[in-house]
């Protein structure tokens, strides 16, 4: 079974009455998948926090500092839209750590799954959208260090565009950025991916699941990508709060099994982060994340 990435930490963030956040799923996604589906404990790897300098080597320095020492102005967190603490920034590093540790894996065993990130709104010098430190991008630099890989693709379906990770990739021609998203959704200032697809609001199964398939065969041509990283946000789902889109369930879970097989025809590693979700319902909004974990054949 391939490995799955999962720290405590994903879910250990106190936050504000009613936040928009849904901080508890990460640990309800871990529960689900043992106490239901009968994963071993074995299966999973304990991330570490990812090294500050190793961050600052890839991002602003300054940014990055101000971030961790909690000097970044009210209007900057505000941007974000957390709190700051000294737990958010423990809890930051880790699951960035994470994306890193199930890239590392994927090479090693074909697929890898981390039980968060998709943090794909930070850009160099500024966070936004929950997002502060961009894991997809620094997950695909640390593929790259690998001597067979050559191109990545980062293959972003949640319903919000990879802006961040477009601006980052924007002068890296061995990273090939996809974002399929809400066309009339956050963020309203779009950057420019290597390919761009915008879905009309109420967007339902077959056009998306056209849509994710055309993207998929284009992009995988196009790239000639050696390993792909897939954010499987599932703010798609039609009773997702900020989605707007009409996906069913169904839907999540044959977009899902389109990416992995797409992979696995092409024989290239794939790293998956289960992306946004925001349905206030946990027990229901962790039921759709696991679709991403069905379609790898973890259970």
């Amino acid at each position: 079974m391939c490995p799955l990435v999962f720290h405590p930490i994903y879910s250990q963030l106190d936050l504000p009455e009613r936040h928009r956040f849904p901080i508890q799923k990460y640990q309800g996604i871990y529960d689900a998948l043992v106490n239901q589906h009968g994963i071993s404990e074995s299966h999973f790897h304990t991330p570490d926090a990812i090294d500050v300098e190793r961050v600052k080597r890839v991002f602003d320095p300054g940014y990055i500092g101000d971030l961790v020492a909690g000097k970044l102005d009210p209007k900057a967190m505000r941007r974000i839209g957390f709190p700051w603490s000294m737990q958010l920034i423990r809890r930051t590093l880790t699951a960035v750590g994470g994306t890193v540790l199930t890239a590392e894996l994927a090479l090693e065993h074909g697929t890898a799954l981390n039980l968060t990130g998709g943090y794909h709104h930070a850009f160099a010098n500024f966070g936004s959208g929950f997002c502060m430190v961009n894991d997809l991008y620094l997950a695909a630099l640390r593929m790259l260090e690998s001597e067979h890989i050559d191109r990545v693709l980062i293959f972003d379906c949640d319903v919000h565009q990879g802006d961040g990770t477009a601006k980052l990739a924007s002068n890296n021609p061995q990273v090939f950025t996809v974002s399929i998203h809400g066309e009339k959704n956050f963020p309203y200032r779009k950057q420019v991916s290597d390919m761009d697809f915008n879905l009309a609001k109420g967007t339902t199964d077959a056009e998306y699941l056209d849509t994710v398939s055309s993207a998929l065969q284009l992009a995988m041509s196009i790239s000639q990508a050696d390993a792909v990283i897939y954010d499987g946000g599932v703010d798609v789902h039609e009773n997702d709060d900020l989605g707007h889109l009409e996906i069913s369930t169904q839907g999540v879970l044959e977009r899902d099994r389109l990416v992995f097989e797409a992979c696995q025809r092409q024989g290239i590693p794939v790293a998956a982060v289960i992306g946004g979700g925001y349905q206030r319902d946990i027990p229901a909004l962790v039921d759709v994340h696991l679709q991403l974990f069905r379609a790898a054949g973890v259970f």
